[in-house]
């Protein structure tokens, strides 16, 4: 059953089902809103970073979410030092904000978790991690498309492919309404179960 947000308040248990089916639902769904998330991190300087990534995967039992990366990047020195982390997606289409909050496990190249992703890859996503290392300076002569070197094969991505598992230990839902915005806080416990929630200020 589809919540009517403009409608009466639904009840917090419905809202937090509701905002896991969207996300389960948006890990298959490239035309959902969810689809592109915000994943922040810190940086050793203590600094914010925020970047989009793909969601891959959702599981609402264990309030988990899955993403790819390079482990040649900022990101995964980032939460190998601290692995607090932000999830912020916006749906315009709906106009929900989730926020989540929660802590990143790393699955480095040749584990069985990255080996299992890697292996649902297509061959075209595949090669974006045969490239050089994200955020080396590239020659300007290699900005045209048709200058850049050809890896041979996507397997040579594999080497430098990381997954990035985010559990969820708060979700802060955000509903843009036409009259009276909407907002609930929402705490999960190390089972994944819901085990708090309120209504709050806007």
């Amino acid at each position: 059953m589809e919540i009517d947000h403009e409608a009466g308040p639904p009840n917090l248990t419905e809202i937090d089902a509701s905002a896991w089916r969207e996300l389960e639902a948006a890990a298959s769904n490239p035309q959902s809103g969810f689809r592109f998330l915000n994943l922040c991190s810190v940086d050793a300087e203590a600094r914010p970073q925020a970047r989009m990534v793909v969601l891959r995967r959702a599981d609402r039992s264990l309030r988990l979410l899955e993403f790819h990366t390079d482990v040649r990047s900022p990101k995964w020195l980032e939460l190998s030092a601290n692995p607090h982390a932000t999830v912020l997606g916006f749906c315009a289409q709906t106009r929900l904000q989730f926020r989540l909050q929660g802590t990143v496990e790393r699955h480095a190249p040749g584990s069985h978790q990255a080996n299992a992703a890697w292996d649902r890859l297509s061959a075209w996503t595949g090669m974006t991690y045969a490239g050089g290392p994200p955020g080396d300076e590239l020659a300007v002569d290699a900005i045209d498309a048709a200058a850049l070197p050809k890896p041979a094969d996507a397997a040579e991505g594999k080497p430098h492919f990381g997954l990035l598992i985010f559990r969820a230990r708060a979700l802060d839902w955000f509903q843009l309404r036409s009259q009276g915005n909407r907002r609930a806080l929402l705490a999960y416990d190390e089972t994944g179960a819901l085990a708090a929630s309120r209504w709050v200020n806007p």
